[in-house]
This record gives C-alpha cells, structure tokens and sequence, in this order.
C-alpha cells in the first residue's frame, strides 16, 4: 500500500508573521479568564491576523469534542463530561475587557447532553448582553443531532447572526463528517429563515477534500435554496499526519468564480471567498452587512 504524498502548500497561501505583543495580551487574557478559542484550538491560519486586531472566536463546553471529524485538530472525548456553570460570565467579561464590537462564540459538539449544549450558548448570549450590550452576537452551532428544540432555544435568546456550517459536498460526508447528515443542515438552516426571519443565517464550507467544482456549485444552490445569506468558503489545510489529506489547492482565481456565481446569479446577501476564509474571519464585517441590510 502506498501513501498519498503530501501536496506542497503553494505561494497563496503563506500567512504574514503574526504580531507577537498584540497576541501575547490577547493570549494572556484568554488563560487568565480561563477561556477557550476556536483560533487556537483548531489551528487556524489566521490566528495571527486575529489575535493581533484584537478579536476572536470564543470556543465554549471544550476544549474536547464528542465528535472525531477526521479533518478537525480539536481533541476528541466522548464521555460524559459536566459543563463550567462560570464560564458564561467569564465570556461576557473578556468581551467586554477585548472591546469586541461583533462575537462569534461556538462550541465543541456535546452530544453526551440533553440538550447538545444549548442552553449553555443562551447563558454565554445572556452574559454578553450584561457586560457589553452594544456588541453583536454571532453563534456558530452544531446540529444538535436534528433536536430542533434545542435550535429554538438558542434562537429565543436573539442572537442577530446563526452560523452553521455545512463544512463539504453530501458525497464526502460519510469520510468527512461521518457523524453528521447534509440533508440534517439544510433543514437547521431552513428552520432558522422560517422561524426567526429577523437573524441573518450563515454557512460554510471547505475545499480541497475530494470535491469537485460542479459539486460545491451545488452545494451553494442548496444554500442559497434555504435562504441562507451569507456563505465562506475557505481552503482545506491540514492540520497534521493523522488527519486527512489536502486533495488539491484551489486557486484564487476558482474562489473569486465561486463567489461571482453565487452573487450574480443568486441571493445571497454575501459571498466570503478566498484559500484562507473560514467561517468566522472577517465576522466583523458582518456588522457592515447588517448596516446594510437591515431586518
């Protein structure tokens, strides 16, 4: 059996020196508030750029997840484990202390609860309206395995964005995403449009896991078929030898196509479309959009 020899990252997607002071207070106050971040725990590209603007993506009820997505570097523990009843007012308390203006808070998934973590994000929505009210939130859930009571729970307490992501094509889901059903995001997305017209929903996927071009094409038809309004999509890296394998680098010029086909001939409020998108980059610009856009 021979090994798939791994693809050398190309130009486009080299990542500037990231500013080491102005992530270092940004780290020390994560560790001091005893809080999580999606930025660290998942590898992301773009934590310099992040870290250093100040912001970031709170990763609450982790760092483990009961889930073991071959794609994702975030540790994977299925048992039961209690949830942190502060950890909600010490969220509220570093958004307040970083001067966040726009949130994205989002979570392992936790499947060993009840109520996949739900009523958690409504006390970390709950405490961030406390301590700094003028920000606005965004949530990046999970499925919450179809419970969509659980979705109303969390849609009750007003987030004004809700954020899941679709993460790759139907075909890949089983090698992908075995844990998670295609058919199961759409109806989440679906339910947030119809019940809570009011939220901007958002989406993501990755390329570059086995994909083709027509088929993310299609994927950003049944995105745009849900009314969802805002779509990232961002390039697959990596994130070591145990994970799976990047299948190819799509160029920038691809991306730019991506997003020209879902904005000229869809309606989509916005398309994010670039090798180093991901799902909350840029999430401030959503504030811009809401400007925009407003409901």
């Amino acid at each position: 059996m021979t090994t798939k020899k791994a693809l050398q990252k190309p130009d486009w997607l080299r990542v500037k020196a990231p500013q080491q002071e102005r992530i270092g207070r940004v780290a020390e106050l994560l560790v001091d508030l005893k809080l999580n971040t999606v930025c660290q725990e998942a590898s992301c590209p773009n934590i310099g750029e992040c870290f250093a603007g100040g912001t970031a993506t709170f990763l609450i009820m982790g760092p483990a997840c009961t889930r073991a997505c071959p794609y994702c570097d975030i540790d994977f523990d299925k048992s039961v484990r209690p949830l942190d009843p502060s950890e909600p007012k010490r969220l509220g308390e570093a958004v307040s202390r970083m001067g966040l203006s726009h949130v994205v808070i989002t979570s392992v998934n936790r499947d060993d609860l009840k109520d996949g973590g739900a009523g958690h994000f409504v006390e970390c929505i709950e405490e961030v309206r406390k301590f700094s009210p003028f920000t606005t939130i965004e949530v990046l859930v999970p499925d919450f395995v179809g419970d969509f009571d659980a979705l109303a729970k969390v849609m009750e307490a007003g987030p004004q964005v809700l954020n899941h992501n679709i993460e790759t094509v139907p075909r890949l889901y089983r090698r992908v995403r075995p844990q998670a059903i295609y058919k199961r995001s759409l109806e989440l997305l679906k339910r947030v449009k119809e019940y809570w017209p009011r939220a901007y929903s958002k989406s993501g996927l990755m390329v570059g896991l086995g994909e083709t071009d027509d088929e993310i094409l299609e994927v950003i038809n049944d995105l745009n078929h849900n009314e969802v309004d805002i779509v990232t999509i961002g390039q697959y890296l990596s994130p070591g030898p145990k994970h799976l394998p990047v299948d190819r680098f799509v160029t920038p010029i691809q991306f730019e196509e991506y997003k020209k086909y879902g904005e000229d001939s869809l309606d989509f409020l916005q398309i994010i479309s670039s090798p180093l998108t991901r799902s909350s980059y840029h999430a401030g610009e959503v504030q811009k959009l809401m400007l925009a856009h407003p409901r």
